[in-house]
Parts: structure tokens; sequence; C-alpha cells
């Protein structure tokens, strides 16, 4: 506990005082989550080998009606998905857990009523769980439309998806939700909860404003492939740094490295010669 004494989180429950004292080191939080992620993303590809086997071969019988959609990968994807987004972004999110874990110790000290720092991050986990949601159920109309299931996005798909995302970069919307993510103290001095439910809807809503933020770069893992670690941790990295950052210049760099490289894989749809895949 002496760890944690010196962040100042003495008053808070020791449970709730070392998700704080973690928050305080989101490089010790990336690194266990990539090293987490690896391990998945092995268990992963072993269940995909062994899936020429009977029971993987029930396991992913399609549902009746839903056409393209097969249970058994369906919830593999989904899985991996939501490892994958908790991974990258709770990294992101460690500065905004760390200022409210702070704020609530001093209204701990001054004998007022605060709720713990875990219905905070478990208010920002569910936005970026529903997206995984929704980028699994993209993933699936894609893989029955266009794409291989077992290889990432066609060149012309993924050079839309890295100049979309580049593109956004230079949007109202997305420098308005980078601003919130940048100032943490200030959206709880103006939004401070006592209550639980209070508390999840704080989560929640600097989960939408991180949402808001970095869902197109997320979609890019659609393009590089569910699982990439690499390109798990360099986005991860990237995101981090940018919410870290002051100013516009590194989302517009960010945002011209994204057309730059949609452009690359659009080319690699009519020229093969170039090696981006």
């Amino acid at each position: 506990m002496s760890e944690i004494a010196d962040h100042g989180l003495n008053h808070l429950p020791a449970a709730a005082a070392r998700l704080g004292f973690a928050a305080a080191r989101p490089r010790g939080v990336a690194v266990g989550c990539v090293i987490g992620l690896t391990a998945l993303a092995w268990l992963y590809l072993g269940i995909v080998q062994a899936g020429r086997g009977d029971l993987f071969t029930a396991l992913c019988r399609p549902i009746a009606g839903a056409g393209f959609v097969e249970l058994g990968s369906a919830l593999l994807v989904l899985g991996m998905w939501s490892a994958m987004v908790l991974a990258m972004m709770l990294p992101s999110a460690a500065p905004m857990i760390l200022t409210y874990a702070e704020i609530a110790d001093t209204a701990a000290h001054k004998q007022m009523p605060v709720v713990s720092p875990f219905v905070l991050t478990a208010g920002y986990a569910a936005v970026w769980l529903g997206f995984a949601m929704v980028a699994t159920a993209i993933q699936s109309g894609l893989a029955a439309t266009l794409l291989d299931k077992a290889m990432p996005a066609g060149g012309l798909v993924s050079g839309a998806l890295f100049i979309g995302a580049g593109l956004y970069q230079f949007s109202s919307l997305k420098q308005a939700c980078l601003r919130q993510c940048r100032s943490p103290f200030q959206f709880f001095f103006v939004n401070w909860a006592t209550t639980t439910r209070g508390v999840f809807r704080l989560g929640a809503k600097q989960g939408l404003y991180c949402l808001g933020c970095c869902w197109a770069a997320m979609l890019l893992m659609v393009a590089l492939g569910v699982m990439n670690i690499l390109w798990m941790t360099v986005l991860a990295v990237v995101m981090t740094l940018e919410k870290l950052a002051s100013g516009t210049r590194l989302s517009s760099a960010i945002g011209a490295g994204f057309i730059v490289i949609g452009l690359l894989f659009v080319l690699s749809a009519f020229a093969p010669i170039w090696p981006i895949r």
C-alpha cells in the first residue's frame, strides 16, 4: 500500500486505489494488454486450425434464418473484437481514470460520498463493447459479400477505410471529441456525480467521446486483420499519443498518413506490385 499512498489515494478503498495506481502507469497497462492479447491471438489461431475437425464444424453451423452468419465464427470474432478494443482503448483511458480516482480520493478525505472508479471504468468499457458488436456485424457482412473471412480486407475496401479514417481526422466532430478526451478534469468538475448510476453515465459519456475520437481508426483493423498484434500496438500507441498531445498537428499528420496508406492500398488493387499486403 506504500506505492498507492505515494499517489495520494489513501482515502479510497484498497481495490479502487490499486486501479488508480495502475492507471497512473498506462505503459504497464498497455504491456499487460498486449501480452494477454498475444496469448488470445494464438489461442484463436489454434481454434481456427482445429476447426477442421467435427467439433468446430458443428459449432459453426449456420443459424437458421441468419443466412451468412455462422454462430461459432461470429462469437469468436466478437470475442476477438471485444478483447482488442479493450486492450487498445483502456491504456488511452488511463489518464481519465486516474483523474477521477484523484478527485474521488479528495472527496472521500472530506467525508463526501464517492463511487468506486471501477464503476466509471465499467461505463467506459460498455461503450467500447457495444462498438465491438457493431464491428463484428460489419466484418460479418463484408465477409459474406466481399471478403475472405480468413484474410484482411481487399485493396479497395482497405483503401476506402484508410482514406475515410484520414479524412475524419480533419473533421470538426473528431476535434471536438478529442478535446473532451484531453480534458478529463474539466469534464469531471462540470459533471461530477455521487451515485453509482451517475458515475456509470460519466464513464459511458467519456466512452462516447473516446468513440467519437477513435472509431474510424479502430475500424482500420477490418482492413489490417483482427488480432494483428503489430498493427494493434501501432494504432494503440498512435491514439494514446494523440490524446496526450495538444493542438492539431499530430492529428493532421495522422490523417495525412492514413490517406497516403489508403491510396497505396487502392493502387495495389490495380497494380499488385505494391508491397502493401
